[in-house]
């Protein structure tokens, strides 16, 4: 059980991540949802449907602590790039893997750039599509039921979304 639910941790997070915005919510989105999974996993009759389930709850539970919110600007940018100085008045930097060559990490990050930017200027409803599809590997199905829309509404947001994407990221 307890091997079960660090895996989740990890799925919950990143879901969070994306319907949320921010890290800090996402944190508290996974742990809300986290403990609701542990107090009613008992009412998962098929261990197959856990991901899903889970999906659903992190969806929900992002959902109802936006509404609790709703004055609240939806996303905040910070002024400084790097993190809070530290003691010595130093702001920390991530150092580069010494593996990769400077033209291949600046291709690297230029098409990670440019992809996030992409994913973001999708409306909500299909960037989620996208990530439980194509970046968790949910099926059609699965999706339908986190979402809580029907299967051809699925496909339907989906291909969509892949021609908005392959509409911002021609050319690249």
């Amino acid at each position: 059980m307890e091997r079960l639910l660090v895996q989740a941790q990890e799925v919950a997070f990143r879901f969070s991540f994306l319907v949320c915005g921010h890290a800090q919510d996402a944190e508290d989105v996974m742990q809300d949802a986290l403990l609701k999974t542990y107090r009613h996993i008992g009412r998962i009759r098929e261990p197959e449907h856990f991901r899903t389930w889970l999906y659903k709850t992190v969806r929900n539970t992002c959902l109802m602590k936006r509404r609790r919110r709703v004055d609240e600007p939806s996303h905040l940018v910070s002024i400084e790039q790097g993190g809070p100085p530290s003691g010595d008045g130093f702001t920390a930097v991530d150092v580069e893997d010494p593996a990769r060559g400077p033209d291949e990490a600046a291709m690297n990050t230029w098409l990670g750039d440019r992809l996030r930017a992409a994913l973001k200027a999708l409306p909500p409803s299909y960037r989620m599509i996208v990530f439980l599809r194509e970046m968790e590997g949910l099926s059609t199905r699965e999706v339908a039921k986190v979402t809580g829309i029907t299967e051809a509404n699925v496909k339907t947001r989906l291909s969509r979304a892949r021609g908005m994407l392959r509409d911002q990221l021609e050319g690249v």
